[in-house]
């Protein structure tokens, strides 16, 4: 049973427990304060305004939303542009003085600037003139007139380009929620029907540790068992263990491979040669243990759910020499001891039972991780390399062997049943403490609340001095990193991996050597001499820092240059390579000119270039000839696997290369000039300044040199708890395997408690002032900005009322507009429906939320939920792969961009189109300037 809350129309809170079948509500007098989200009462007609009103709630909420989301696509683009922030308004400097906020080109990034950026701890004791003039405004002025290459020049996603569109996203919702309309009768589209939809649900649960149902990428692969084999090398036998791998396709038997860790090597090789460039996950380390299980074959017990309490840390630990065997019975890394001898009081297996041995279980589990994290990539799922390896020399198994799948495949679903049980008794533990929560909850997202909670902190020593609230929350984010813990450690396929990381690398650490030297060095000093030292121009030469960076980016434009000279030799073609090279290096007005002939006329921009009188010399007819044939032959090539064409098709591929290898290196040529200029060390210096010597101030003040000793000790005791639990008996009670992980947080809460209170004592005003500069933003998302209100009705009936646009006409459009949003949000409903249908293994294998999950809400802190739902849905339509690497085959790169392209055609047929909009362009102006006023304060 899950229990999630939802609003009503009277602003109360009703909880709904949710069954498998069935949803209850219960009663609940609790309301939130938060500003009222101007909903149309019950009694109102949609589709008729409210008294002298005249546009319905709904029509004001997707007109304010439509001609703020263009404000916010306009602003963000015109922050490419050299003049953007002379049109900004103060702290920038303009040609005619200072902007006014009335005045201000880009009011809505004016208003998050001023208010939640510049006013940020820290920031605000920048000066206006030395730093936000002479220095910010300078170097980005200077950025923007380095025209780095687009995405459509790239013919890819940069990550420019990936950061405006969230920058976008984020400022739409930020500015949609939080700027009010005047009317009070502002309305989203609802459905009656009640949806429960876990958004931040993982939808795979423990679905991913499981051995079969698993598909990724076409690929359902478990590595299912360990076998030996012997190689004879020169005079003797020699024995290896070979994994079993089972690989499953759609539409195709079951197949099985043996592979032996020498082979992952190999495979992990031929990635990285097949992609170069693509950052893989390293091979799991070897590991010869073994496993030994006496519960396979053994009847368990009705008791598991036993609510005892008794903390686990003195279980009996096995033998020194079944230690390392029992390390993966419970959740991966998490290998329990299944020994009938447990001291649990409800063990009561059979003493007879035989112990088996499950040979190098701990490696197959990694290696299955490992092979799944490969396959989560589409590419790597699709190389040649993986094809081979999983499906190249099929095994037959014998009986032994299919008798050591079926243990081994026992096993997992043993894991995974008690990774459930420990989640559910955590979760259990965590319910008890709702009603604790909720209060906790309504102090944070009252006014002032995190102050509140800081000034606690700052003002009691000890966490039992706190409040109730407070000390209820304190054990709840015990269980929290609990469960975190025990996640990470002990419940997945490669915790092993991670778990013996964490060890070598505590076990490297001098802890005691480095609590002296940050206790006696003085890092302000330190740190401002290494600053020193590579920002230094002696002589006004090039700073270190500069000759590390430059080296680098010459690095980088030296191996484009070796590309460069390779392709213009097999293009054999000077002219057509000097056009190219010229284009590159164009301004930006001529290349725009071109590339927009090139959409308009639905030609490559290659063509374009090469036709273009622009640059000198212009092509012979032969030339024309060569270029238009080896076009077409592109084009047939990349729709038809032809080995002749292909062929025909290669001098074009070799003059797609060479652009993208001259735009990537004017790139480089380009951020190396911006390396070398001085503003740019100033910049970082005064950066340096702002950001770290307050930090070192309180660092060295609040002695955290003595935290560290409490971190070793944390660190001691929590490898002591999870190798208890690795050896414990799968038979054990899960209560007190939950009881011994928070036993551990709650023996440390104090010390971490101690660190921050003694940091919050000493920060001279730090933490009040992040506070309150993260209030500030909730308070504008809760209430709306000081300048007031938009008034829809007003700007819609003056527009009439000049003849700016014609009435019916504009309603029409918003009425469109509303339609074509609640279509989309069904269409996103069906398609969220139908992938957990498809799903639907994952609901029976997955594992519940961690606790106090849906503690907070984005209504609790002013953004609208059916805002975050909207643009949760325009995120899933825009999700993208990741960026393509560059293939050695041009006309293979092409065929998988155009594969691409058509995969998101495929995943969005049936989206609801947008309906254009023109006659509510008419209101842009007067919107502008209503805007303007709102947001100038």
């Amino acid at each position: 049973m899950a229990s999630t809350r939802i609003k009503n129309l009277d602003r109360t809170i009703q909880d709904l427990t949710v069954g498998p079948n069935h949803v209850i509500q219960r009663p609940n007098d609790l309301s939130l304060p938060s500003r009222p989200e101007n909903e149309a009462g019950p009694g109102l007609d949609d589709s008729e305004p409210p008294p002298e009103q005249t546009l319905t709630g709904k029509q004001e909420h997707y007109l304010k939303r439509e001609l703020i989301s263009g404000q916010v696509v306009y602003e963000i683009s015109e922050l490419a542009s050299t003049t953007a922030l002379q049109r900004f308004g103060a702290p920038f400097r303009s040609e005619f003085g200072e902007v006014a906020p009335v005045d201000s080109d880009l009011p809505l990034l004016r208003y998050i600037f001023v208010h939640h950026v510049r006013n940020f701890p820290f920031l605000d004791q920048a000066r206006e003139k030395e730093f936000w003039q002479d220095k910010l405004q300078v170097f980005l002025e200077s950025f923007a007139g380095k025209h780095i290459s687009s995405s459509e020049d790239r013919l890819e996603e940069t990550k420019r380009r990936k950061l405006a569109m969230k920058a976008q996203k984020l400022v739409e919702l930020m500015m949609v929620s939080g700027i009010p309309t005047a009317s009070g009768y502002e309305e989203r589209i609802r459905f009656s029907e009640i949806e429960v939809v876990d958004r931040g649900a993982n939808e795979q649960g423990l679905l991913v540790n499981a051995p079969e149902g698993n598909s990724i990428n076409g690929w359902d692969v478990n590595v299912a068992g360990v076998r030996t084999t012997s190689v004879k090398r020169t005079v003797r036998y020699h024995q290896h263990a070979e994994f079993l791998i089972r690989v499953k396709q759609a539409g195709k038997p079951d197949i099985y491979v043996g592979r032996r860790y020498g082979e992952f090597s190999k495979l992990h090789k031929r990635l990285r040669t097949e992609l170069p460039g693509k950052v893989l996950a390293p091979l799991p380390r070897k590991n010869k243990s073994h496993t030994t299980s006496t519960f396979l074959g053994v009847g368990g017990d009705d008791d598991a759910s036993s609510v005892s309490s008794v903390s686990t840390q003195n279980t009996q630990a096995t033998g020194p020499d079944e230690s390392s065997s029992f390390r993966h019975l419970m959740g991966t890394g998490h290998s329990r001891s299944v020994s009938a001898q447990s001291r649990s009081p409800r063990a009561s297996v059979d003493l007879t039972s035989e112990k088996v041995v499950l040979y190098r279980e701990d490696q197959r589990v990694s290696l299955r991780a490992f092979l799944r994290t490969f396959l989560q990539n589409p590419q790597i799922a699709e190389s040649k390399a993986m094809q081979e390896f999983l499906t190249g020399h099929p095994v037959r198994l014998n009986e032994e062997e299919m008798n050591d799948i079926e243990k081994r495949k026992t096993m997992d679903e043993k894991r995974i049943e008690e990774q459930k049980r420990f989640y559910e008794i955590a979760r259990e533990r965590a319910r008890e403490l709702d009603i604790y929560m909720e209060r906790f909850r309504r102090d944070i997202v009252e006014r002032n609340g995190l102050t509140k909670l800081f000034k606690e902190i700052k003002d009691k020593e000890k966490i039992a001095d706190l409040s109730v609230e407070y000390q209820k929350f304190a054990e709840w984010l015990r269980i929290e990193v609990a469960a975190t813990i025990y996640h990470i450690f002990l419940a997945e396929d490669n915790s092993p991996e991670l778990l013996a990381q964490a060890k070598r690398i505590h076990s490297m650490i001098p802890y005691a050597a480095l609590k002296q030297v940050i206790r006696f060095a003085n890092p302000a000093a330190v740190m401002s001499g290494v600053l020193d030292l590579f920002l230094a121009q002696p002589f006004g030469t090039r700073s270190l820092a500069q000759r590390i960076f430059g080296l680098a980016l010459n690095d980088g434009i030296k191996s484009f240059q070796k590309s460069i000279d390779s392709l213009v030799l097999k293009i054999d073609d000077p002219i057509l390579c000097e056009k190219l090279k010229r284009f590159c290096n164009a301004n930006e007005d001529t290349k725009n000119k071109i590339r927009s002939e090139a959409v308009a006329e639905d030609i490559d921009l290659i063509v374009a270039i090469l036709r273009s009188e622009n640059f000198a010399p212009d092509l012979t007819p032969q030339q024309i000839g060569t270029v238009f044939n080896a076009f077409v032959a592109w084009n047939n090539a990349v729709d038809n696997i032809d080995e002749e064409m292909k062929q025909g098709a290669q001098l074009f591929a070799y003059l797609k290369q060479l652009l993208k290898m001259y735009t990537r290196q004017r790139d480089k040529a380009q951020m190396l000039s911006v390396i070398e200029e001085p503003v740019t060390l100033y910049l970082f210096r005064d950066l340096f300044t702002i950001f770290y010597e307050p930090l070192v101030r309180v660092y060295k003040s609040a002695n955290v040199y003595s935290s560290v000793t409490d971190f070793a000790s944390f660190a001691d005791d929590m490898f002591s708890v999870l190798t208890t639990a690795q050896r414990q008996d799968v038979s054990a009670d899960p209560n007190q395997t939950v009881q011994s992980f928070i036993d551990l947080c709650a023996r440390h809460q104090d010390n971490f408690y101690k660190f921050v209170h003694e940091v919050h004592i000493h920060d001279n005003g730090l933490f009040t002032q992040l506070m309150g500069w993260l209030e500030g933003i909730l308070e504008f998302l809760r209430h709306g900005p000081k300048g007031g209100k938009l008034d829809m009705n007003a700007l819609f009936q003056g527009a009439v009322d000049v003849g700016s646009i014609n009435k019916q006409t504009a309603i029409a459009e918003i009425n469109a507009l509303i339609k074509w949003q609640g279509e989309r949000k069904k269409w996103h409903q069906d398609k969220t429906r139908q992938k957990m249908a498809v799903d639907s293994t994952s609901s029976r294998n997955g594992g519940p939320t961690p606790p106090g999950s849906a503690t907070f809400r984005s209504s609790d802190f002013g953004l609208n939920e059916a805002d975050v739902a909207d643009m949760q849905d325009e995120d899933d339509s825009d999700e993208d792969e990741a960026d393509e690497q560059d293939d050695a085959d041009p006309i293979a790169g092409e065929r998988k961009r155009r594969a691409k392209q058509a995969d998101r055609l495929r995943r969005t047929a049936g989206e609801p189109v947008k309906p254009d909009v023109t006659e509510l362009v008419g209101l842009k102006e007067g919107f502008l300037a209503m805007l303007r006023m709102v947001l100038a304060d």
